[in-house]
């Protein structure tokens, strides 16, 4: 997939499309939600299309332009993944004899998830591998990350001596995640649901930080979010999972070269757009339009990162 700095291929926005027997329900920053027709909403449906726009987001604003073919990149990461943690239960439908193919609209095709509707938890599940971001300010100023002590003269970008789980509350749509300790997870989830929260997201960082690594590529740290199976209450794997979107990667080889943190921490992320805004934007108001060449930069290390991932 190439791109024309002169002329980039409009984003995809899938809230605009009418698609064949599934009823728009909701729009995040980046995923749109259809429930099949006849459904009244997600509490009802049994199913739900799982629709991967090019939006782009930071600092909680969506951006313009998106990045083209971003939805695409990100699903198609989203299903490797699911397909190296085949024992961890997730929410694709075809383990279920459904042939999503046959299902899914042609218009969304390659950018798109038949899924199982699960009661979500309203936990963002975070995993720290590295001390980089907001991480790092905290470290400077307190010497802790979301409140846990680490030890003494950690740089940024520094390998942690272990994983942290550091989850947050998801907010409302308009408002701001919050970071949240454990303790806070028990009492909006209980002790039980809590723990095996904070134990699957860790297994599976440790897993995938294994595997990245045998492709010259750090996970620095990732997101995930779980929910109960409806027929089960099994603990299960949704949304998107170790993308470029809900992750930090970096490549291994920079990063034992580097002499900076710049060096070290050469992102696969939308790093490059946060860059560029903070750069340009005081973070007041509406957010300036991203230059041509930050759009194309941002697609290539989407591109470069899934085809290393997925690369025998």
């Amino acid at each position: 997939m190439t791109f024309d700095d002169k002329n980039l291929a409009p984003s995809f926005n899938p809230t605009t499309l009418q698609l064949d027997g599934w009823r728009h329900e909701y729009s995040g920053k980046v995923r749109d939600l259809y429930v099949p027709v006849g459904a009244t909403s997600l509490a009802d449906a049994e199913r739900v299309l799982v629709v991967a726009s090019d939006r782009v987001s930071a600092f909680d604003h969506v951006l313009e332009p998106g990045i083209p073919g971003k939805g695409e990149l990100l699903t198609t990461l989203s299903l490797w993944w699911f397909d190296q943690l085949t024992d961890i239960p997730n929410h694709l439908v075809p383990d279920h004899g459904v042939d999503a193919a046959s299902v899914i609209p042609a218009a969304v095709a390659g950018r798109a998830m038949l899924c199982k509707t699960l009661d979500m938890y309203p936990i963002e599940c975070v995993v720290r591998g590295y001390l980089t971001g907001s991480g790092w300010l905290e470290y400077v100023a307190s010497q802790t990350v979301c409140g846990i002590p680490l030890p003494d003269g950690l740089q940024n970008g520094d390998r942690l001596p272990e994983p942290i789980y550091t989850p947050a509350w998801k907010a409302p749509m308009g408002e701001h995640d919050e970071n949240i300790s454990f303790e806070r997870t028990v009492e909006l989830v209980g002790p039980d649901v809590a723990a095996a929260l904070r134990d699957a997201s860790l297994e599976i960082f440790r897993r995938a930080s294994v595997i990245a690594e045998t492709h010259g590529v750090i996970l620095a740290d990732t997101k995930f979010e779980f929910g109960a199976d409806r027929a089960t209450g099994l603990l299960t794997l949704g949304d998107e999972v170790l993308t470029s979107d809900s992750s930090r990667y970096w490549d291994a080889a920079r990063w034992l070269a580097g002499s900076t943190p710049a060096e070290r921490m050469a992102s696969f992320d939308k790093q490059i757009v946060r860059d560029w805004l903070s750069a340009h934007w005081d973070q007041t108001g509406t957010p300036p339009e991203l230059p041509a060449e930050i759009v194309e930069q941002t697609a290539a290390r989407y591109r470069e990162l899934l085809g290393r991932l997925t690369a025998a």
